[in-house]
């Protein structure tokens, strides 16, 4: 195990977090209008009697910016727990595919999948989890059959107090951060370093959020609102839930 230096994760937050942000803006220039209406449910507008369009426009793509920034932060995040676990413990990023982590420790294999948060998947999700480790364990467990190899869902933030989940554990927040450093002030100490340039990076970002605003409520006025100004909540429904007929193949 080797020392953790608080300026080493500054030096990789500097020199990465320009990535974040990037993904940020340009998640913002590849959203459509018609892509984000789609996905959300346009009864719900009209039941909390939304009335303009500019309104609809930020509640919709609010909700699905937070969402794209959420998994864009915590890939970034996962880069950030390799590195240190690099650093400490010679940790490199699996090749085994539903892994993201290996590394080893008092003779153990350990094998992580790491999440942003600890309510990150459905059952289905879950399942599938369980069956990445499974196929992980037996494949490093092919060139040595006494390799003892133990597998975490490790989680960036949050609480689980229940880390035995008997196939595999899961630790998250502090407990996550201090395994893969053995320091269990890390979770706190990283929290000034992420901030590096945050305000200029987010003026960036405002400046494009708002741009897309003015363009998409532009849209949405030319196409789902009357000469009137009042939403065509029937036209709205219509786009968002009918049927769509499948095109008849050509005979030849």
């Amino acid at each position: 195990m080797k020392n953790l230096s608080i300026a080493d994760i500054s030096q990789y937050v500097e020199e990465n977090i320009d990535t974040f942000h990037k993904k940020r803006i340009a998640g913002l220039n590849d959203l459509k209008l018609k892509k984000v209406l789609g996905k959300k449910n346009p009864y719900l507008f009209k039941a909390k009697y939304i009335l303009t369009a500019q309104d609809i426009i930020k509640s919709l793509t609010d909700a699905f910016i937070s969402s794209q920034e959420e998994t864009i932060f915590g890939d970034w995040l996962e880069g950030l727990a390799i590195f240190i676990n690099n650093r400490v413990f010679n940790g490199r990023k699996s090749g085994i595919p539903g892994i993201d982590l290996e590394f080893d420790k008092d003779n153990i294999r350990y094998i992580l999948t790491i999440k942003s948060g600890p309510n990150w998947g459905n059952s289905s999700q879950i399942t599938k989890l369980k069956t990445d480790f499974k196929t992980a364990k037996k494949t490093l467990r092919t060139s040595n059959s006494k390799l003892n190899v133990v597998a975490i869902n490790g989680c960036c933030y949050g609480r689980d107090s229940k880390p035995d989940k008997g196939d595999y554990f899961k630790y998250c927040g502090q407990y996550f951060w201090e395994f893969i450093s053995g320091d269990p002030d890390l979770y706190t100490k990283i929290v000034e370093p992420l901030g590096h340039q945050a305000k200029e990076r987010n003026d960036d970002f405002i400046q494009s959020y708002a741009q897309m605003i003015n363009k998409f409520t532009k849209e949405f006025a030319d196409t789902f609102c009357a000469e009137n100004g009042a939403i065509d909540w029937n036209k709205l429904v219509q786009f968002n839930s009918a049927i769509i007929a499948p095109s008849k193949k050509k005979k030849k």
